[in-house]
């Protein structure tokens, strides 16, 4: 579970404000602050490529140099373009590796719980605290043949050695409830469809003197075969 680590070489970054952040951005960096155990703020510019693959990893841990100085680093804020896959701007705040650190942990499921129900993850993170160099990827939930109506709490989760729970305990991580059986599927299709013809079949608007649109018409085609 220990995590690995990797290694960047960073520019220290000496100007400012959002025009200076897209020129960085254009020139393949992305601007990046540390802080934490009362140092910093350091501003840097890391390296687009390298940053963008080291930071695919949840919890992202590495080591980033510039100058004469290198501090180990846990990202903790990563500011992703919406439209496109570009990071704008990270966090990092500095750790020591002999420290825990709080840190949202995916929630994974695995296993088949009994016929016919469903199984609904509410909540698909969760808050822990690990050692910085044994963070897990994720924590595993096993829902083999639950029940319809169980409920696992975070308290119910098997953590590992050394990962302690920060996220209220009650908290409800996995639901396994009732599946729709197929005949209720059909029932509600049938009903939603029902609705639709109905709003489908709504009168046209009828004019004064009980004609509806188009009346005249034909009207007039009816004097028109005589």
């Amino acid at each position: 579970m220990a995590n690995q680590t990797v290694t960047l070489a960073c520019e220290e970054r000496t100007t400012f404000g959002k025009g200076s952040a897209r020129q960085a951005r254009r020139d393949g960096k992305i601007p990046a602050v540390i802080y934490g155990h009362g140092e910093g703020p350091f501003h840097v510019l890391l390296p687009g490529h390298e940053a963008f693959i080291a930071l695919r990893t949840t919890n992202a841990l590495m080591t980033l140099t510039w100058g004469d100085m290198d501090r180990l680093v846990l990202a903790k804020d990563i500011q992703r373009n919406p439209l496109k896959p570009v990071i704008e701007h990270v966090d990092f705040v500095i750790v020591n590796r002999d420290e825990k650190v709080d840190v949202e942990v995916a929630v994974q499921v695995e296993g088949e719980a009994a016929p016919e129900t469903l199984v609904s993850v509410p909540t698909a993170t969760v808050l822990v605290k690990a050692p910085v160099l044994d963070i897990p990827e994720f924590i595993t939930v096993d829902v083999e043949g639950a029940e319809a109506g169980t409920i696992i709490h975070a308290a119910d989760l098997q953590l590992p050695a050394g990962v302690e729970l920060v996220t209220d305990p009650e908290e409800a991580m996995v639901n396994i409830s009732e599946a729709m059986s197929a005949e209720a599927l059909e029932a509600e299709l049938a009903e939603a469809e029902a609705e639709a013809g109905i709003e489908q079949d709504e009168p046209e608007d009828v004019e004064e003197g009980g004609k509806s649109e188009g009346g005249d018409d034909a009207a007039e085609g009816e004097s028109a075969s005589e």
